[in-house]
Order: C-alpha cells, then structure tokens, then sequence
C-alpha cells in the first residue's frame, strides 16, 4: 500500500462506499432508475401472455398494468376476455392497434391454439385456415406474430414421423402465408409428446422453411438428455419469443437460459405466463425483479 496506512486506507473505502451510495440515492431523488450488470449486455425484455394472469382483463386493464409494473410486451390469448379476435372490423382493428400504439408497451403478439396433429383432414385445414384467419388480423392490428401448437401426437394409429412431417407441412403454410403479411408463425415445444425440444427440431426440419419459428416454452423436459444448452443449440436460431413461468422453480435452469440468450443477442421477449392473483401488479413487479437478478441487472 505503499506510505498508505491501514487506518487511511479503511477510510478511504469507506468514503468512496459512500459516495457511490450518494450517487446512487442521487439518481432515485431524480426518478432515474439504477441498474447495475456485470455482464455489460443490456437485460433481456419482459412481456406478459395473458394466459392466465390476464385472462380476465380488457385491454385498458392489460395496459395500464404493464405499464405500472414496466412490461415491455403483452401476448394477447385469443379467447380471452380482451376480445381481440377475427370478427373485429376494420375499424376496430385500427383502433385497437392505435391503442397499444399509444400506449407504453413497445410491441404485442398474439397467442392461438390451433394445432396440426390431428388426423382427420377436415380438422387439420380448419386449423390451417383459422391460423391464416388470426394472421391478417395480427397484420391489422401491428402483433409482430402468432403462437401456434404442434399440439400432440395423433391417437388414431399414425406413426410419430408421419404426424411430425404432417405438423412440418402445415407450418410451412402457415408460415409462408403469414411471411406476406410481415407476421411471424412461432411453434411451442407444447402438448402430449411434441413438448421436447428435439421433436420440434424434427417438425422444424420436415417444414424446410426460413418462415417457421419458434415459441420456447420453459418446459420441464429442456433439461433431459443430452442436456439443456445442447437442447438450446439445436433451435436457438429459430426462437422469436420465449414463455416462463414460475422464476422460483429451482428445477428450470432459467439464469442459465437467461445467459445463453443474451449469449445469442436474443432481442425478443421473454413473457411470463403465470396463474391469477388477487394482487396482479405486485406480482408482477415482483416477477419483474427476480427476472432481472437472474440476468445480474439488478
């Protein structure tokens, strides 16, 4: 320490704790957030889907509350009380997408249940065409895209491969037609044995199109073999929006998901998809809290 002695040097730490203090007490009394990172990368963005903590909030409700817990994006459920759904006229699409234009959000989506296992053909073109149905509305009213399901595999004796190659070609449709309309089909590792990662890689493949993405779902079985960060790699490059649930699960890896997306320059959301609660803004302020001390930014 040189001619610094033990006594100055104690004295000098503690002045220069405090002045840090200072500062950072300086920045709140001004209304300036503080946010520290050791990672020198920006945190990853919140959203909320509206399934099912919102699933009874009409769409001033969703926004004022994002906008007082700082949620970033919302991921509207299609049947959910908001009412943001295909028989909307014109007008009221304009409207709706003037709404969360105006308002704090930077963006929103939209969050389906169609799906394209099923069997019976008449079944599967529904789903098909209602998805194309939800996508012209996602164009009307600004969502940057739609979640789809694979959502299981058939029950009615088809092979796995064959479902997997008939989920493909049906989000191959989709996506090529919501291609044209700037909207992004988002397939979820979700649903009866089409919830592993390496079963939507598989879908992925049989679809061979740069217009299918996916919706990562924080699903229990990412940490199976051969192992969470392989399981990642396989369609890290095709996420384009992702769905958490409770961040204090310690069962789900999500400081190391959260470091391997920021690892990857992810620059979508990440929406949480909670239960219901009497208190909605406080758990998501919450929510919003431990999302960001698991990045180190807070």
């Amino acid at each position: 320490m040189g001619n610094l002695n033990r006594r100055d040097f104690f004295k000098k730490s503690v002045l220069v704790s405090g002045g840090l203090a200072v500062g950072s007490a300086a920045a709140e009394s001004q209304g300036k957030e503080v946010t520290v990172s050791r990672t020198n990368k920006p945190p990853l963005k919140l959203g909320l889907m509206s399934y099912n903590l919102a699933r009874n909030w009409d769409i001033g409700t969703i926004i004022k509350n994002c906008a007082e817990a700082k949620f970033q994006h919302v991921e509207l459920r299609t049947t959910h009380a908001h009412k943001v759904e295909v028989d909307l006229s014109k007008a009221q699409r304009k409207e709706v997408r003037k709404r969360f234009e105006d308002s704090a959000l930077e963006a929103i989506s939209l969050a389906s249940g169609f799906s394209y296992h099923h069997a019976d053909a008449a079944r599967l073109r529904e789903n098909i065409e209602g998805t194309k149905e939800y996508t012209r509305l996602a164009h009307d009213i600004g969502a940057l895209g739609i979640r789809v399901f694979p959502n299981a595999m058939s029950d009615k004796g088809v092979s796995v491969e064959k479902t997997l190659e008939q989920i493909g070609k049906a989000v191959r449709e989709c996506g090529e037609f919501a291609k044209d309309y700037g909207v992004e089909i988002r397939l979820a590792n979700h649903g009866r044995g089409t919830n592993r990662v390496q079963v939507i890689r598989k879908i992925l493949d049989y679809a061979d199109s740069p217009d299918v993405y996916v919706n990562w779902n924080c699903d229990r079985s990412d940490i199976e073999a051969p192992g969470f960060e392989s399981n990642f790699n396989l369609i890290k490059e095709r996420i384009r929006n992702l769905h958490m649930h409770d961040l204090f699960n310690e069962k789900y890896p999500y400081r190391k998901l959260f470091q391997l997306l920021r690892d990857n320059n992810y620059n979508r959301y990440c929406d949480a998809e909670i239960g219901e609660s009497k208190e909605p803004v406080l758990l998501m302020k919450y929510y919003r809290g431990l999302f960001l001390a698991l990045q180190d930014a807070l």
